[in-house]
């Protein structure tokens, strides 16, 4: 793909709606050109161990960080008119839809696309179809895997190589 945003999504326990982080990386004509980062105070505001253990946020991490719309609204104006990608698209366009629920919001109807459900077509015999990877096999090690930027990052290095745009080219 040539013009898209990469998305990721960190979470503070099971619901959909409790994420605590994001990460977005645009990508205009084939290159990497802005990225945000944000914590966020989680909804509801608990943190299981297991998430934590994942990703290593906590809730004295995310105590003071601003709610979903606050930072949403600094995201809407990097990735408008760009369809987005995720590695997980089921569980981030999950979480999207969940949080836009939750605060009440209109949600826009986003056209998103998946590295993971491509990758089993692209890289069928790979030993598993999990974000870092899928990374390695398209040239990009991902070093802070469960960081919310770094993943995005690494998604929209796979996007640009194995998701077609409207055109049929990747990159």
């Amino acid at each position: 793909m040539l013009n898209f945003a990469a998305i990721d999504f960190e979470t503070a326990n099971n619901e959909r709606t409790s994420v605590c982080s994001v990460g977005v990386v645009v990508v205009r004509n084939g290159e990497l050109v802005d990225s945000f980062y944000s914590l966020i105070q989680p909804e509801p505001n608990y943190y299981l161990y297991w998430n934590t253990r994942v990703h290593r946020l906590t809730k004295a991490d995310t105590d003071e960080a601003p709610v979903f719309p606050l930072v949403w609204h600094q995201v809407e104006p990097l990735i408008e008119g760009l369809p987005l990608v995720a590695h997980n698209k089921v569980f981030d366009e999950g979480c999207l839809k969940a949080v836009f629920r939750c605060y009440q919001m209109d949600y826009p109807d986003y056209r998103f696309y998946c590295t993971c459900q491509t990758s089993r077509r692209v890289f069928p015999h790979a030993p598993n179809h999990q974000l870092h990877t899928i990374a390695e096999l398209c040239g990009y090690h991902l070093e802070h895997h469960h960081h919310a930027l770094a993943d995005a990052e690494a998604c929209a290095w796979i996007a640009r190589r194995i998701i077609p745009d409207e055109a049929g080219v990747v990159l």
